[in-house]
């Protein structure tokens, strides 16, 4: 169907997609920001660290073949990546959890970080959706 757009409509359709990728990660950044400051607790914060952490195996060790990590494979450095990336992924739902049960951060704020993590989960599937679609690749 794309192919037989014109250019400039393909165009046009990515340029919609990456804005909706923005409009995703901005939002996840809002709620990241509203679950701390809304309830004068900055502890939240401390899932950024896994953020951060979440992309690292997959750029260091998975590199350009992305396609390797959602087969099944015997080299040891995508089972590594695998792990690492579950691993980091896990921890972004543990901190809050932890927090929450350590009663150091409330419901509502319990609420927000989950809600970013799903946000940005649902905006890093966006994006290898639209990587896997078509010829338009930017990662």
């Amino acid at each position: 169907m794309m192919a037989d757009l014109p250019g400039y409509m393909r165009n046009c359709s990515h340029t919609g997609k990456l804005a909706v990728l923005a409009i995703l990660v901005s939002g996840g950044i809002v709620l990241q920001i509203l679950a701390c400051a809304l309830y004068n607790n900055w502890w939240p914060m401390l899932t950024v660290i896994m953020y951060v952490l979440l992309p690292m195996p997959l750029m260091l060790f998975a590199g350009s073949d992305g396609s390797s990590l959602l087969s099944e494979s015997d080299n040891s450095w995508v089972n590594a990546t695998k792990f690492l990336t579950g691993a980091s992924a896990v921890g972004s739902i543990a901190i809050p959890a932890i927090l929450k049960h350590a009663g150091v951060i409330g419901w509502g704020a319990l609420a927000m970080e989950l809600s970013s993590y799903f946000i940005f989960v649902l905006a890093i599937m966006c994006c290898i959706r639209m990587n896997d679609d078509d010829d338009y690749s930017f990662l």
